[in-house]
């Protein structure tokens, strides 16, 4: 079905291979997991099955990639489109209509379906997706899970052979994550053939066939699911991957820098386009606190945190710092917000040059520990958008740490990260917490939770319903929101 030989790719401007040397024979039907750490090629892998490697991003290519036997650079982009279907990691960057119908249809429309036809099959995508609250929005009104979600069925309305899927769950919340555990299986009931590249892998591990194995673009190690699962936590640890199995987390005990509520909430109430999204609350925060806020996709998480960045104005109450309060211009000056997309903050030519934009007192040497810290020194004269989406993650991350401000949130830090790197982010977030920073982090990760968070603040239905110091005890309450 997917066979690639001898390949090795680099891309335009990079000495270095992105992909060395690559065999490898998927078979129809097959469900395969490329695994490893962020920017091993996972990504470039699915570039070249889905043709995007040439045909849009140039660079040196040896080797052969044929797709039922034929060589994919023989296929116009066209046809590649009726065999093989993407779900990118970035999915905005998929997108091409304004409302969820239309973006579903459009692959339909391109292949010239009649309209009665493409109306039916819209109607039997987003029911069997279950996306029927979905219908009919403002592609620009989504959260980033529920546009995921809408990626997944204008691709699954096209009824490929091949699903190609880059780190599916890095936006979704528990529920969505085993909605889509259901949508794969009934693919690969059906006989598809499912290549997901994924960070997130415990949800996948009742569904793989294999799990491919890349270190620096070459793969390493080749595992049948029954090999896989048997690897021993600290060598799965070692090689960069996440847990396998969620249950085994457990929150440890962690106690805060002070007892002050530096920042609070004064029955606030928090509005979108007119309508009520956060009842009335009222919260109490300290320095050194790093608070997960946690809810599912579309509940208010990120408009909470820009109305706490002063970037939001449709609400009401008070917000007080240092018991002043604070209006939302000096919000905006004591804190930082590090995007859940951050392709919307990365606006310099180089990696260096990001870390030090607009700053008037560049301190060089400051940025460079911190880049050597992240792993991204040997990147930092390379443009961030040509970074994998992990690096990409860090580049923010790591402009973050060059601002001081007093207030810091961030959107799903570890979207895209692999074991390592989220152990640095967690890190990093504790090195901010210890420094007197309040840390909030928008996040679905329960590893990163369990590692580094002290307070876990749920979002449910315009609510928050609980708000929780994490510890042993408290582990059990957040288990039944991430794992039943």
């Amino acid at each position: 079905m997917v066979v690639l030989k001898n390949v090795s790719f680099s891309y335009v401007g990079k000495k270095q291979r992105s992909l060395k040397d690559i065999n490898l024979h998927i078979k129809k039907g097959e469900c395969v997991l490329f695994c490893g750490k962020s920017g091993c090629g996972k990504t470039t892998i699915m570039r070249l099955v889905n043709g995007v490697i040439p045909h849009f991003y140039k660079g040196d290519l040896e080797g052969e990639v044929l797709l039922n036997g034929t060589s994919i650079s023989d296929f116009s982009m066209y046809q590649i489109g009726e065999l093989v279907g993407s779900v990118f990691q970035n999915p905005r960057t998929q997108f091409f209509n304004v409302d969820t119908d239309s973006e579903i249809a459009f692959g339909l429309e391109n292949m010239s379906y009649p309209p009665k036809q493409i109306a039916e099959i819209v109607e039997n995508v987003t029911s069997d997706l279950n996306l029927g609250e979905l219908r009919g929005r403002s592609i620009f009104e989504l959260s980033g899970g529920e546009k995921q979600k809408i990626a997944f069925a204008s691709v699954c309305a096209m009824n490929p052979d091949v699903f190609l899927l880059d780190e599916p769950s890095s936006n979704l919340d528990m529920r969505s994550i085993q909605d889509l555990r259901k949508n794969l299986k009934k693919l690969k009931d059906q006989g598809k053939t499912i290549l997901i590249s994924e960070h997130r892998i415990f949800y996948l591990m009742d569904l793989v066939d294999r799990i491919i194995y890349l270190q620096e673009g070459q793969i390493t190690k080749m595992y049948h699911r029954n090999e896989f699962i048997k690897i021993p936590i600290e060598e799965r640890k070692y090689m960069g991957l996440r847990s396998i199995d969620l249950s085994i987390q457990e929150g440890k005990d962690k106690v805060s820098l002070k007892v002050d509520a530096d920042l609070q909430f004064h029955n606030v109430r928090i509005g979108y386009k007119k309508r009520e999204l956060i009842s009335n609350f009222s919260l109490q925060v300290s320095r050194g606190d790093i608070i997960a806020l946690i809810g599912n996709n579309g509940e208010g998480k990120t408009t909470f945190s820009r109305v706490l960045c002063g970037l939001h104005r449709e609400y009401s109450g008070e917000i007080f710092w240092n018991h002043r309060k604070v209006e939302d211009k000096e919000r905006l000056k004591i804190s930082y917000m590090v995007m859940q997309d951050v392709n919307y903050q990365l606006f310099a030519e180089s990696v260096q040059a990001e870390c030090l934009f607009g700053m008037k007192q560049a301190d060089i040497h400051k940025m460079e520990e911190i880049l050597r810290y992240l792993d991204l020194y040997n990147v930092k004269q390379i443009h961030p958008h040509t970074l994998s989406g992990g690096q990409k993650q860090r580049v923010a991350v790591a402009v973050s740490m060059m601002c001081e401000k007093e207030i810091v949130v961030f959107d799903e830090p570890t979207s895209g990260l692999d074991y390592e790197n989220m152990v640095k982010v967690s890190k990093l977030l504790q090195a901010l917490a210890d420094m007197g920073k309040v840390v909030f982090v928008v996040t679905h990760d329960y590893e990163l939770i369990c590692q580094v968070c002290t307070r876990v603040l749920r979002l449910h239905e315009g609510r928050f319903t609980h708000n929780l110091p994490l510890n042993r005890e408290t582990s059990e309450i957040m288990k039944h929101f991430f794992i039943s």
